[in-house]
């Protein structure tokens, strides 16, 4: 890799002892032998040996020799051995030895021999051996095979190119637009056209404009050249013709080709902010959305799409059902983009549309034919969620499909639905009445735990009327079943007392020992399964099956049911208000109390593996307290303040939406001495709507500063990294430009000294996940003069990487190498991660699944800790979650979740958990979570660096 290589041929097994052996084959008469040795010789060329005797054995054995295959190879040969003279620069003598053989081949009356010479001449860069081959090249260009006038035209084109090509050539541009005017094949006519792009582009466009009105007749080829001399043509500022091309452009949206449609939608986007240019693109990229097959394709065209939503969501509104349609896909990534996408076109005018559509594709999911039907069906559920939210007028039209699916097999789902629920019947109090009847009805159907106290928690809350809080009630002991939960056979073994012949439910996982991240990032010890859905040994539909409650509580869930005693508490407390009759509510009053106590005496006994936890405990004796003796204060906290609490949770997340839209619809603005052109000054003589409303976007444009410069060139020098010391005989300084994938490094060199520096280069080496696209070229700098040199590096995976080398140079007086080390280029992990946003159930499962921590001790001389955890976003370029109410006030504890992303796609999740201390210290723990290793130890080491000052 030390030189330019137009041929790449993995082969191991060389060695300069086989130089004899293919000498040998190739001075025999055995055809077969003869390439299995050009083959040899070739592949160890390109692995670096030099066989510099080969060649006249080459010449005098295999250039006569009429063989295809072997012609084929010795053209291989010729291309990759030196022809130049290392010293002087100039073409090796023998190197001549070889052009009557090539133009022998040019002439040559098989149309292969003739192509695969012309195609290896398009890989020749020296003038001597070209400039005899040229009269015999330009033949070509009129042979009747269009194999050959396809390779003539392309090796013109190389040979033009060249340093001194135009001499070669001179009239070479005039040549090929006489052959363009003429030609038939499509092939062909691409590369005279491309030929006129590169080296002549007056006569291609020339071309271009007096064949615009056929040009959607042309072969898909010969448009996307088309397509890519508009891009480089309209790029020039202030073109005054470029509704010319537009129209080019247009014309094109309806060929046959989508690669050709694909290209003129993302030029016509790129060139004009016409409303009519616009939704034309718009149109194009939904119509290959429903065309194209590939998954690749969709998820590329939905980024363009995405793209164009940023800059003209007026026009991508009038499309969003277009878009839809692309939930027929059955990958779930394109399902995904889709609903995302459509979630931010939502109006008044298409919401309505938009929930119609994604019920009937909610109710598609219920057949069972889809794959991952639950996966999809969640987020179906996350975006009707999202509508309701933004537009509540369409909840009621979807909140009773929705509460079917409470009961789903997939928890994600169910709790899905269940939150949606929740948040929809404080927002909309019109629909509560018909939203508790329909959750009375379907609460037997739920299966999850973190569902049923979700669902029983809204049962507490909104159910006011005498005969909602009597149904709930009621509904509450139906699924709890008989008690005692158990009884004592005299043989002294406990049983079930509903089904004395077998336990209800198939056992289900009692416990987990795992720490879990509780809400506001603390850990705790989960000790009853929250997750977990029971499996009834009984057929649904049965009476058996009601008992949802018991077979959780009985499966050792007892958090259920200190939620269950909470509810009864709730809906006892209120029916004291709603029922004149004494007697009834102290029947529900003893009758939750029975309830409390078995499920105490279940917790206490010995019948399950695992005894009741001691929080569930106090809990559920609390609420018996409570019960047995309730006050006005204890009533009204029980009543109003919790849903109080909820309410003012939902106004603060509205608020902080809303916040982040303001901040998002923010627009730079122009300078008010910026030059702007008025529409209505304009001659209007000749344009078009098109062009007329292309002038007008143009303008407005100047206006309001989408002309502008986003990058401020005042901002560069601070990327400026001084590599060599003042006093070094060569200073170095870099200009470190990182962009998603890649690193390019501008590095300036001065020689300072008053002597010429030869072969001098840039040494460089990695260390991490980066990698040195180029090998590094010798340089000659005369005295006090300076060197621009640029170095790319790949960059795999996020993480902190270190480049580091030396300038190696000569000097005429000395003739040992001198070495300059050069300071080390710290990649800063904060360039690949950026804030990003997920729910807290979403940050809990991730957390649960990403094997790699990274534990950090709080260790700063910040007192403060609100003012420690906005240094640490500061510090580290992350969100932090958990939202300001919850950290507000002074407590002397702090803890706080924090999410990024970075641009691989890596998920990046801290947690921090700080408390001070009697000497007004801080101190706790910060953890970092992810998936892979680099990401959490590089962030631990930016956090570790950053902690202790305050800037």
């Amino acid at each position: 890799m030390e030189k330019p290589s137009t041929l790449l041929v993995h082969f191991d097994k060389g060695s300069s002892a086989m130089a004899g052996e293919i000498k040998a084959d190739l001075e025999g008469s055995d055809v077969a032998a003869k390439v299995d040795a050009m083959k040899r010789a070739v592949m160890l060329l390109l692995n670096g040996e030099t066989l510099p005797q080969l060649f006249i054995t080459v010449v005098r054995y295999v250039l006569p020799s009429e063989d295809h295959t072997i012609q084929k190879l010795l053209l291989l040969y010729l291309e990759i051995i030196d022809k130049r003279d290392a010293a002087t620069g100039r073409a090796l003598p023998e190197m001549i030895l070889i052009c009557q053989n090539l133009r022998n081949n040019l002439q040559h009356p098989n149309e292969y021999i003739r192509g695969v010479t012309l195609r290896f001449l398009c890989r020749l860069s020296e003038p001597e051996l070209l400039e005899p081959l040229v009269p015999s090249i330009l033949e070509n260009l009129g042979h009747r095979h269009h194999f050959i006038r396809r390779h003539a035209l392309s090796a013109i084109s190389a040979i033009y190119r060249l340093p001194h090509g135009d001499q070669l050539v001179p009239d070479g541009p005039e040549l090929v637009e006489r052959a363009l005017a003429s030609e038939q094949d499509a092939s062909a006519r691409r590369n005279a056209f491309l030929m006129l792009c590169a080296c002549a582009q007056e006569r291609a466009v020339a071309y271009l404009l007096s064949n615009a009105d056929r040009v959607a007749e042309w072969p898909d080829l010969l448009q996307m050249a088309a397509v890519d001399l508009i891009r480089k043509v309209c790029r020039s500022p202030n073109r005054a013709d470029k509704g010319r091309y537009i129209k080019i452009i247009i014309s094109l949206l309806s060929s046959p080709s989508p690669a050709v449609v694909y290209e003129c939608a993302g030029a016509l986007v790129s060139l004009s902010s016409a409303p009519t240019a616009v939704r034309a693109a718009a149109n194009t990229y939904c119509e290959l959305l429903s065309s194209q097959s590939d998954n690749n394709v969709k998820l590329i065209v939905l980024d363009r799409l995405n793209e164009l939503r940023t800059s003209h969501r007026d026009v991508m509104v009038d499309v969003v059902m277009d878009v839809l349609r692309a939930l027929a896909s059955p990958n779930l990534d394109v399902k995904r983009k889709v609903l995302d996408l459509v979630l931010d076109l939502l109006t008044h005018r298409n919401v309505e549309e938009v929930v119609l559509y994604l019920k009937k594709e909610v109710v598609k999911t219920q057949a069972g034919e889809l794959e991952k039907g639950g996966e999809y069906r969640q987020m179906l559920v996350q975006a009707i969620h999202a509508c309701a939210v933004e537009y509540p007028e369409v909840a009621g039209s979807v909140v009773h499909l929705l509460m079917d699916f409470l009961g789903d097999t997939n928890v994600a789902a169910a709790v899905d639905v269940v939150l949606f629920v929740r948040e929809i019947i404080e927002t909309n109090p019109k629909l509560r009445v018909s939203m508790i009847q329909r959750l009375i009805d379907t609460f037997y159907q739920i299966r999850a735990s973190r569902v049923c106290s979700c669902a029983l928690w809204i049962l507490g809350e909104y159910s006011l009327s005498l005969s909602e809080v009597e149904n709930a009630i009621s509904t509450i002991k139906q699924c709890l079943g008989d008690l005692p939960f158990y009884t004592v056979s005299e043989e002294g073994e406990a049983t079930d007392s509903s089904k004395p012949a077998q336990p209800l439910v198939n056992s289900v996982t009692v416990s987990s020992r795992r720490p879990v991240v509780l809400a506001d990032g603390t850990y705790a010890t989960q000790s009853a399964a929250t997750e977990a859905i029971s499996t009834p040994s009984v057929a649904p539909g049965s009476l058996s099956s009601t008992l949802n409650l018991r077979s959780l509580i009985l499966s050792g869930d007892f958090f259920l049911a200190a939620v269950i005693s909470c509810t009864l508490t709730k809906l006892v407390l209120r029916l004291e208000e709603v029922q004149p009759s004494k007697v009834e509510v102290n029947k529900a009053c003893t009758g939750a109390l029975l309830i409390m106590t078995s499920i105490l005496q279940l917790g206490q006994s010995s019948y399950l593996p695992h005894p009741i936890d001691s929080d569930s405990c106090d809990r559920i004796v609390l609420c018996v307290r409570l019960l047995c003796n309730t006050g006005d204060d204890v009533r009204k906290v029980w009543l109003e303040s919790c849903r109080q609490s909820f309410a003012k949770m939902l106004a603060e997340k509205q608020f902080r939406e809303t916040e982040e839209m303001k901040a998002k619809a923010q627009i730079s603005h122009a300078q008010p001495d910026d030059l702007i052109d008025f529409y209505h000054l304009k001659s209007r003589k000749g344009m078009s709507q098109l062009e007329l409303e292309d002038e007008v976007q143009d303008d407005l444009k100047a206006a309001t500063g989408g002309f502008t410069k986003d990058a401020d060139d005042a901002n560069r020098l601070n990327r400026i990294l001084q590599l060599t010391g003042f006093s070094d005989p060569v200073y170095a300084e870099a200009f470190v430009t990182v962009n998603h994938y890649d690193i390019v490094l501008d590095v300036t060199i001065i020689n300072r000294t008053k002597e010429t520096l030869q072969n001098l280069c840039l040494e460089l080496a990695t260390m991490g996940d980066l990698k040195l696209v180029d090998r590094p070229q010798n340089y000659t700098l005369a005295p006090e003069s300076s060197k621009q040199i640029r170095a790319n590096i790949k960059v795999s995976s996020t993480e902190t990487g270190v480049i580091f080398g030396n300038i190696v140079y000569e000097t005429s007086n000395v003739m040992e190498r001198s070495v300059v080390v050069l300071n080390d280029i710290h990649i800063d992990i904060m360039d690949y991660i950026s804030p990003a946003t997920c729910a807290d159930v979403t940050f809990r499962n991730m957390w649960a699944e990403f094997e790699w921590e990274n534990k950090v001790a709080v260790n700063t001389i910040i007192q403060n800790e609100k003012e420690f955890l906005d240094h640490i976003i500061k510090s580290t370029n992350m969100k932090c979650l958990t939202p300001p109410s919850a950290l507000d006030g002074e407590c002397g504890f702090l803890a706080a979740n924090l999410y990024a992303k970075s641009v691989f796609g890596e998920d990046a999740l801290v947690n921090i958990s700080i408390e001070k201390q009697f000497d007004g210290k801080l101190s706790g723990y910060i953890r970092i979570r992810s998936k892979t290793q680099g990401i959490a130890l590089s962030l631990g080491d930016k956090i570790t660096l950053k902690q202790k000052g305050s800037s």
